[in-house]
């Protein structure tokens, strides 16, 4: 088991801003990018997988500008050229000149970008529920945890109660959301440089159904069957649209599908990448 004090965190300048990030292991670079919502983080999106991983792969867990440890700063572009451009910087700024990368949500969709734009860095692709166009025929849009994440600092703010009813519709099991990881994610979200980007809209999102057929990387897509955040017929899309491509769904499982089946998550990530 692998803690977070395990890991080397360190803070780089990449691309005239300050990401943060976490090392661990030898071997083959494997980059970890997180999803989006308030009080998200690499460790926290990532932290039932790190050690596995870690005993196969150099895992490089980054928090993603405005999130975690990295730089706080509001974006007036579409969010996936900004991600994938600050990821690639930053691979740049470590020395890292390809590598396997896993995404989780929005991390999965910068994963992507990155791939289609930048396609000599990116070797093989995890990617966990990219909502990478913005349309389902399964549910109505905004799904219910986008509903969720888009309204969390509206209104009355930002509160616990809000946080309890998020996490809650990411997860197919609701007892799998314990007081501490309500209280973590609380905590994080109302720091004060997290509010104040927060004011406003929340960054709007960006489609990549046009550029799907360059996302060339061999690909492992993972969905869980009952996710409430991403749909499992944008999986079905994807697989059809992506060039190298094949799915791995989990029952009983919602949008976290490294944490609800880490075990199971971890074995089926070593072997597609080995």
């Amino acid at each position: 088991m692998v803690n977070r004090e395990d890991l080397d965190w360190r803070t780089v300048e990449a691309g005239g801003r300050n990401i943060h990030y976490g090392e661990v292991g030898e071997g083959p670079p494997l980059v970890l990018l997180h999803g989006t919502g308030p009080g998200s983080d690499a460790w926290g999106n990532f932290r039932h997988n790190i050690g596995p991983l870690s005993e196969s792969f150099r895992v490089i867990a980054v928090d993603l500008p405005r999130f975690g440890g990295s730089e706080k700063l509001s974006v007036n572009q579409p969010r996936l050229d900004f991600l994938s451009r600050s990821v690639r910087d930053f691979m740049d700024a470590i020395g890292v000149e390809s590598a396997d990368v896993i995404g989780n949500s929005m991390g999965a969709q910068t994963a992507m970008k990155l791939a289609i734009d930048s396609p000599d860095r990116v070797r093989r692709l995890v990617l966990m529920a990219p909502a990478a166009v913005g349309y389902s025929i399964f549910s109505p849009m905004p799904t219910e945890a986008g509903r969720q994440i888009a309204g969390y600092y509206k209104g009355e703010g930002p509160t616990r109660s809000k946080m309890e009813r998020l996490l809650k519709s990411l997860a197919y099991d609701p007892e799998f959301v314990t007081d501490a990881m309500i209280t973590e994610r609380f905590e994080a979200s109302i720091e004060p440089d997290v509010l104040e980007i927060n004011q406003g809209a929340h960054w709007s999102r960006q489609s990549l159904e046009g550029e799907l057929h360059r996302c060339v990387a061999p690909s492992l897509l993972v969905w869980g069957q009952d996710d409430r955040a991403t749909t499992l017929d944008i999986g079905l899309l994807l697989l059809r649209k992506l060039p190298d491509a094949r799915l791995h769904v989990f029952a009983r499982c919602g949008h976290w599908a490294q944490a609800e089946h880490a075990d199971e998550f971890n074995r089926l990530v070593v072997g597609f990448l080995a």
